[in-house]
């Protein structure tokens, strides 16, 4: 059997007390895999956005557990979490998140500096190989266009080794021919590294880059296709409906 990334066991996310309290997740338990490339889906509200929180580490659930490899997330103090989070998960999200005085190469090894260590230096030169950017290393993000600071982005997130990459609409921010570019580049970094990402999506198309799409509605998972096609996606989606208030959660 592969070894499970990430496992969430019936975890309840509620926000609010009394009547006016949501439930954006119910009851969820699902393991995701090494080395794997998962897109989550569904409508608005349907609680995507509360689950990449949970299961990263970003929140915590109202009830149920969330273990990274065999490390229980809940029972962690926040500075521990934050360490975890620094050196095991990388995010890419659809705002680059870069800061703007510092270089490429200087915002993709920020993590390391901020843990106090150095970046291994054949490691920083093989991430900036695999996203192309050996020859913008030093470009500030002013100097690069939409599709690079996103690549910038993606090497951050991997310079790290985590134990894997959470991706929240990575290409909502691009064009198309760019965004297809940078599923391709995750895509590799799942198939060339062994890398494992987890990618919240509204777009079939992007979702038909993952090796296994899970559906939630209403906070609970209610189905998944493997290796599927956009348009097959697309025709599941069209079966889901979003929560009454129709907020994303």
């Amino acid at each position: 059997m592969p070894d499970v990334a990430v496992r969430l066991d019936g975890v309840t996310k509620t926000y609010g007390k009394g009547e006016s309290s949501v439930a954006a997740l119910r009851d969820v338990s699902v393991a995701l895999y090494r080395g794997s490339f998962v897109a989550v889906m569904g409508p608005s509200g349907s609680g995507k956005s509360t689950f990449m929180h949970c299961a990263a580490g970003l929140d915590r659930p109202t009830s149920g557990s969330v273990h990274l490899g065999d490390i229980e997330l809940s029972k962690l103090r926040e500075p521990k979490l934050t360490e975890l989070r620094r050196e095991r998960i990388g995010f890419v999200f659809q705002a680059f998140n870069l800061l703007p005085s510092l270089t490429a190469e200087q915002n993709v090894t920020l993590p390391m500096r901020m843990a106090g260590r150095g970046a291994d230096k054949a490691w920083l030169r093989e991430v900036l190989a695999r996203v192309g950017l050996t020859d913008r290393a030093t470009h500030r993000p002013a100097q690069l266009s939409g599709g690079q600071q996103q690549r910038v982005a993606i090497a951050r997130a991997l310079i790290t080794r985590p134990d894997l990459v959470f991706a929240d609409e990575p290409t909502g921010a691009l064009d198309t021919r760019t965004g297809r570019e940078v599923l391709q580049l995750l895509r590799q970094v799942v198939s060339d590294l062994g890398q494992t990402v987890v990618m919240v999506t509204h777009d079939p198309i992007a979702a038909s880059y993952a090796d296994q799409v899970l559906f939630l509605a209403d906070g609970r998972f209610v189905g998944q296709l493997e290796a599927p096609s956009a348009e097959q996606i697309a025709e599941w989606m069209t079966h889901l409906e979003p929560s009454d208030d129709g907020s994303e959660r």
